[in-house]
């Protein structure tokens, strides 16, 4: 039996799986395990979720992976039946070296595909001999190998959800030559991307994904509180749908996701003037929905660290398209109500967003570039100018070749203080670990902590802070 490792709910400590948890879990088709583990079949040399439809195997035949990659490299091909390359993602904070964590960020957002791995290594500041043996330690393969098998997976997943012609599916999963790509799907997935569409067929879709999570999730309080900061030409929200209008390097479109809670999917839809960047911009909005989440741990956690606090079951950290939008909110926020904060924003994207043309059949705009809040005079903006001067220096700094996305450097910013630093790391990065002590609504709420000390519920405490507000 192939060992792998599991995280206890108060993880504190690190467990060899049971694999007799794992039967139950298959066999139950237990969907808050999708994507916590892969089962691969050795009598068929397939691995599957948890949750596949076919007959399950005989555990005789059964080996347990921890991820994709390792069941790929243990020389598995993937099921075309539950399609594990739309298996939710294990978290990024799942017990990994810090570096390894912010390697695979910078892989996913495509490092490997755009640079070399010396220029990787470069800027986590290490040596490639180093970022070899964190892979290596981690998924049993190299840093190239397991950002090509992800590459591979993405490819998979347009293949199987779109209409996307073959040559459009591999450049948009990374690959710059038709005969890589034949080449390095056939030999990972076994078999070549055009067999796999005459298989599998294609829908009418041109382009929409079926973006998974594990349950529960609160999706209700998820969108009311996207709801209640939406900013008119930029967001659009329903009673199950959320969407907005993007931006990614040069790439521009935007997207709309509907929840689908029979199915534990969002299914999106994706309009983009280029498809170059389709991995990271799907990466990002599986953020902002925090689709990776395992609220069922992270709640398990919380329930031990805080007893008395009452909880919402499912609750998700609702993200931010990137970290400079993200600080511009906040600082639009300071001193001011959820309301008035969302005036502000909306007419800075409407007096300073590009437009981005009409979306069924409504005006949309982007949100503003740096560059362009740094050369506006803001005096559109009716707060006081200490604020207005702080966004402009923000905007500014940001605009600038010594501008950066670590939050705890924008301090030294004048008119920038913690909160709003803080603000942006837990909506812009999705940090799970943000705990805002001096924010008002936390403030009201600590009286239902009952003097409990918040620091217990690290690293989760951006998900307590979501508690505290929703009550």
């Amino acid at each position: 039996m192939e060992a792998i490792y599991w995280r206890s709910q108060s993880f504190e400590e690190t467990d060899v799986l049971d694999p007799q948890r794992c039967r139950q879990a298959r066999l139950a088709r237990d969907a808050r395990f999708d994507g916590r583990f892969f089962t691969a079949v050795t009598s068929t040399g397939i691995y599957c979720r948890p949750i596949c439809p076919a007959t399950p195997p005989q555990e005789r035949n059964v080996r347990y992976f921890e991820s994709a990659v390792a069941a790929a490299e243990a020389g598995f091909r993937p099921c075309l039946r539950c399609r594990p390359d739309s298996a939710p993602g294990s978290p990024a904070w799942k017990g990994v070296d810090t570096t390894l964590e912010r390697a695979l960020r910078l892989i996913d957002g495509g490092a490997l595909q755009q640079g070399s791995l010396s220029e990787l290594c470069a800027r986590l500041g290490i040596g490639d001999r180093y970022l070899r043996h964190l892979f290596h330690g981690r998924f049993g393969v190299s840093p190239k190998s397991y950002a090509l098998y992800q590459q591979c997976l993405f490819a998979k997943q347009l293949l199987h959800q779109t209409s996307l012609p073959v040559t459009d599916v591999a450049y948009a999963s990374g690959f710059r030559s038709l005969r890589r790509f034949n080449d390095a799907f056939k030999t990972r997935v076994g078999l070549a991307p055009r067999e796999l569409r005459r298989r599998v067929g294609a829908p009418s879709a041109a382009l929409s994904l079926e973006l998974a999570y594990r349950p529960p999730y609160a999706w209700q309080t998820l969108r009311d509180f996207y709801a209640s900061r939406a900013i008119d030409g930029l967001e659009w929200i329903d009673d199950d749908v959320y969407g907005r209008t993007i931006t990614w390097g040069t790439t521009q479109g935007h997207f709309t996701a509907i929840h689908r809670p029979e199915r534990h999917v969002f299914d999106v839809a994706l309009t983009l003037n280029d498809l170059g960047s389709l991995a990271p911009i799907v990466r990002r909005i599986r953020r902002l929905l925090d689709l990776d989440a395992d609220s069922t741990l992270i709640e398990a956690h919380l329930a031990k660290a805080l007893p008395d606090l009452p909880l919402v079951e499912g609750l998700r950290l609702p993200g931010i398209w990137n970290p400079f939008e993200a600080g511009v909110r906040a600082i639009l926020g300071q001193q001011v109500s959820v309301t008035a904060a969302r005036g502000l924003t909306t007419r800075l994207v409407a007096e300073l967003g590009e437009t981005a043309g009409d979306i069924d059949g409504k005006p949309c705009r982007h949100f503003p570039e740096p560059a362009t809040i740094a050369a506006s005079p803001l005096d559109f903006l009716g707060m006081p100018d200490t604020r207005r001067q702080t966004l402009q220096r923000f905007a500014a700094w940001y605009a600038g070749a010594e501008a950066n996305d670590d939050t705890h450097a924008w301090t030294a910013l004048k008119g920038i203080g913690q909160w709003t630093a803080d603000y942006a790391a837990m909506r812009g990065h999705s940090h799970p670990d943000i705990w805002l002590a001096g924010d008002l609504g936390i403030q009201k709420a600590l009286p239902a902590l009952h003097n409990a000390d918040p620091q217990c519920a690290a690293p989760w405490r951006s998900y307590l802070t979501l508690q505290l507000w929703s009550h």
